[in-house]
């Protein structure tokens, strides 16, 4: 595996790949890699000849107070396991050489109401700066493929919005969530949490489902099974976020006529916050 640094060291070193007309997927992450993540470097490797994949801790998309600093940077671990997993190339640049002139961008990347909800309006700016490096690393590696796991399903939206929007020549999959055996979906910030928390954390993908089969056996009542989410999770510890049974399309609410349906929910428990989603067709 090449490990490159350098923007232009990277075009490149990528030059001949395109000259041959190969196939070039891309996986963008910001390291503390996971193997939800590795399963994305699988699907890549399904999609393309050459496998890209990133680690940037964007500071554009951390707010005031959230862990930017804290982050965890496991960048040596994550190189062994990227290549145990058959990545081509990692592209680690540092933040002077992603924001050249004051570690921010001039230049930013909004995708409006998408980018307002949820997730978005817990934490204004967040995908303001996911845009932005996306679309920058977009324009630096020039592929034809992008993975991103579903368990960002938001962000998944947005960046899928953008590039249409963009006309940008980038294939955009979403890959299943990886979860634990008791159904915690992996992530990067669970290792904020200690082993007691860990069993707690599990009741977050619980929720979801047992939502999911209220629906399914014809409770439309959708604000009353947000509410019972929401106490049900803060019974089990958890500080409430949001709970919400969206339009799969857009996440904006859903109505007992829709049927494309996504029930996503975040929530604070310990020092972590946890967001999780599932997606499914109602038989109306």
């Amino acid at each position: 595996m090449h490990t490159i640094d350098s923007i232009n060291q990277l075009r490149s070193h990528l030059w001949q790949a395109k000259l041959d007309h190969k196939v070039i997927a891309f996986v963008p992450t910001m390291g503390n890699l996971h193997e939800g993540h590795l399963q994305l470097v699988d699907r890549a490797l399904e999609e393309a000849d050459l496998v890209v994949a990133s680690i940037f801790v964007n500071p554009l998309q951390f707010g005031p107070g959230e862990d930017f600093n804290g982050y965890p940077r496991t960048f040596m671990a994550d190189q062994e396991k990227l290549i145990s997993r058959g990545c081509h190339v990692l592209f680690a640049p540092n933040v002077d050489e992603m924001y050249p002139t004051t570690n921010v961008s001039s230049t930013v990347v909004n995708v409006p109401h998408l980018d307002q909800l949820l997730c978005g309006a817990s934490r204004p700016g967040h995908f303001t700066g996911v845009a932005t490096v996306v679309s920058k690393l977009f324009g630096i590696v020039q592929p034809d493929v992008a993975i991103f796991g579903l368990k960002d399903y938001q962000q998944f939206l947005v960046i899928k919005q953008l590039t249409d929007d963009l006309c940008l020549p980038v294939k955009i999959i979403g890959a299943p969530i990886a979860r634990a055996e008791s159904g915690l979906a992996l992530s990067s910030r669970n290792g904020y949490l200690s082993n007691s928390e860990l069993g707690q954390a599990a009741q977050l993908y619980a929720c979801l489902i047992n939502c999911r089969l209220a629906l399914e056996q014809g409770e439309s009542d959708l604000l009353k099974l947000e509410d019972q989410a929401q106490c049900q999770l803060e019974s089990a510890g958890f500080e409430r976020d949001y709970f919400k049974i969206c339009r799969q399309n857009d996440l904006q609410p859903a109505t007992h006529r829709d049927s494309h349906l996504a029930i996503v929910a975040a929530a604070y428990l310990g020092k972590a916050r946890l967001i999780d989603n599932i997606r499914f067709t109602l038989q109306l």
